[in-house]
């Protein structure tokens, strides 16, 4: 058995034999997947993994060899880092550095903690706001929050996707590979 103990944080896409994104494991999980054929390396990562017979590049994209039914969650979960996520660590009302969550219509007036009335907000909004609504104090929201959509957020929720999975994930193109 091959000495798998990659870098920390190293992970890997699974596929489904259709190709569909299914989820993310550790290249461990990927490695043990594709030597015991349940799965085969679509894309590889950095590196190579050694053991006593053979050298196994470090999965980066894995695709199962059989189909699998899997029941996908209609919505994504509600979280303080997955509000920072969507709303890219900007204050929805002044654009600077969130450090908070605010609910747009306040919870102690009846307003919900869903992805529509929550978003990051900095201190010094948040503070200001208070117990009032945006409108009351002539206030407007850059955008309005909605549950976030896609693959790439059922499959990844809030974590940074390795730009190796963009074809997958249908996920933008970095600019740089463009511009090649």
């Amino acid at each position: 058995m091959p000495d798998i103990r990659p870098a920390v944080g190293s992970s890997a896409l699974v596929l489904n034999a259709t190709y569909e994104p299914l989820c993310v494991v550790s290249v461990r999980r990927a490695t043990i997947l594709v030597l015991t054929t349940k799965a085969e390396c679509v894309s590889d990562g950095d590196g190579i993994l050694h053991s006593a017979r053979q050298a196994l590049p470090v999965p980066s994209v894995v695709r199962l060899t059989r189909y699998v039914k899997v029941p996908y969650r209609t919505h994504v979960g509600l979280s303080r880092r997955a509000i920072f996520a969507r709303d890219g660590g900007r204050c929805a009302y002044c654009r600077g550095s969130a450090e908070t969550i605010d609910h747009v219509f306040p919870r102690s007036r009846g307003g919900l903690h869903a992805w529509d009335n929550v978003v990051a907000a900095c201190a010094k909004c948040n503070h200001s706001k208070g117990d009032k609504t945006p409108a009351e104090l002539g206030w407007r929201l850059h955008a309005a929050p909605a549950a976030p959509r896609g693959v790439a957020w059922r499959v990844l929720g809030h974590r940074t996707p390795d730009p190796r999975w963009a074809d997958w994930l249908d996920l933008p193109k970095p600019l740089e590979a463009e511009a090649a």
